[in-house]
């Protein structure tokens, strides 16, 4: 096993496990959607699933979204809690529209039933870099900015590390709160507590680690296949190494331990293997 140190008591609102079980409070997480929000009327949202998990079919990327609610006119409020730049959130917002979309409407309905939708990043870092607190992004004509495409889809990404006063307070104070920096008011001071509430159940933290044993037992596996794959494409390797210099068949047999099946479907690949290793890269 991977060694796992995890001290539960230190954990923030900036874990994504946390972060989920404090906007189970329909308050706080009503109040917050009202922060990012301000130009919209939130008067009520509805949880269809907690941490709402969602895989399209056995081949598809699944997903496990930290707070998925329903607002007024059925709008979807998607919310989730990013830590680390992993150089693809843009395209992995795109993929989550494309996978709540599919959600929405059965087969045969039309698409004026997609419902509105949000989804809203909080990273700690300027994924922009112009040290804006918030980036909202929506379809806009490229030849005339004033034609919106009003498909419904709203993408935002909050920023931690923003310096421009471009928020509300409260904002400001749930963005500190993510950073790990002091913070005053009464929306942060809420939301400290409800953290500190969270990390006295004990049902959650068992339910926690239970997700962060089975999250690290997928990375040793992941690993483990990674491994094998890679010395068996240095093995093919070696077989089409030796194809290319003559050796004979029942000899590769014997060093590769292939079959001589698998070393005709080599030889298949061979002029493509050449190609290669006279252009390495």
């Amino acid at each position: 096993m991977i060694q796992m140190r995890t001290d539960w008591n230190s954990l923030g609102i900036s874990n994504d496990f946390i972060f989920g079980k404090v906007m189970t409070d329909p308050a706080l997480c009503l109040e917050l959607l009202q922060e990012i929000l301000p130009e919209l009327n939130i008067s009520c949202i509805q949880y269809p699933e907690l941490q709402k998990s969602i895989r399209l079919d056995k081949d598809a990327r699944s997903v496990r979204l930290d707070v998925y609610v329903i607002g007024n006119n059925s709008t979807v409020y998607n919310i989730e809690m990013q830590t680390i730049d992993t150089k693809e959130l843009p395209k992995r917002t795109r993929y989550y529209q494309s996978i709540i979309d599919l959600q929405l409407i059965d087969k045969g309905e039309p698409y004026t039933k997609l419902n509105n939708s949000y989804i809203i990043f909080i990273c700690p870092f300027d994924l922009f870099g112009k040290n804006r607190h918030i980036y909202t992004f929506e379809y806009v004509c490229r030849e005339d900015n004033y034609i919106h495409l009003q498909d419904g889809t709203t993408r935002i990404f909050l920023n931690a590390d923003g310096n421009i006063d471009d928020i509300s307070e409260g904002l400001k104070a749930f963005l500190d709160l993510v950073a790990g920096r002091p913070n005053s008011g009464p929306f942060g001071k809420k939301l400290e507590d409800a953290v500190k509430e969270a990390k006295k159940n004990r049902e959650w933290r068992h339910e926690y680690m239970t997700l962060l044993m089975r999250d690290m037992e997928n990375i040793e596996k992941g690993m483990e296949q990674g491994i094998e794959k890679g010395m068996e494409q240095e093995r093919r390797k070696i077989i089409m190494k030796m194809l290319s210099q003559e050796f004979p068949v029942e000899q590769i047999m014997a060093v590769c331990d292939a079959s001589r099946e698998e070393i005709e479907a080599c030889r298949k690949n061979l002029s493509s293997f050449s190609e290669l290793d006279q252009n390495p890269s």
